[in-house]
């Protein structure tokens, strides 16, 4: 299979699968490398396919949502706290910005919607002992989030408020 048949395969194994699948499952199914995959994703995108990278690995964005920007801070230790508020009011956390004084604005894609992605991450932050982009900024940090109307979007602000999370 050539380059562009199999990015063509890709695109069209991501479009069709009912959840995320992950760029190991997809390298063990053609028999190339993960960061093939990888990079064939990144050339994806750069051509316009709307791929979004979740914990569980990669899906099309279907949501149709509205989408705002809250800034929050917290410890590390509250990361899962704060995410979980979002997600159990039917929030989506697309992304974590943060205004880094060397580099700017730095972004990480999350898209977390569910308590199982929230774990995922969890772990993988544990497993790769990681950090956060909020530590490059005590702790304050914006993310998008993708709500379907103006009282969970209300909702989601009161929960993180009543945590301590919400800056304002």
């Amino acid at each position: 299979m050539n380059k562009t048949d199999r990015r063509t395969f890709i695109q069209g194994l991501i479009s069709n699968a009912s959840e995320p699948i992950s760029a190991t499952q997809i390298a063990r199914r053609m028999g190339v490398s993960r960061q093939t995959i990888v990079g064939d994703v990144a050339l994806l995108r750069a051509r316009g396919e709307d791929i979004i990278a979740t914990p569980a690995g990669y899906q099309y964005n279907h949501v149709d949502a509205n989408e705002v920007l809250l800034v929050c801070r917290h410890l590390p230790a509250d990361t899962a706290d704060e995410m979980g508020r979002i997600v159990a009011l039917g929030g989506i956390v697309r992304d974590v910005i943060v205004d880094h004084p060397l580099y700017g604005v730095l972004r990480g894609e999350l898209n977390i919607s569910t308590p199982g992605d929230i774990k995922l991450f969890v772990a993988k932050m544990a497993a790769q002992k990681g950090h956060l982009l909020s530590e490059l900024t005590s702790g304050i940090h914006t993310h998008t989030i993708l709500y379907q109307d103006e009282e969970q979007l209300e909702a989601i602000r009161a929960s993180l408020r009543e945590a301590g999370y919400l800056y304002e």
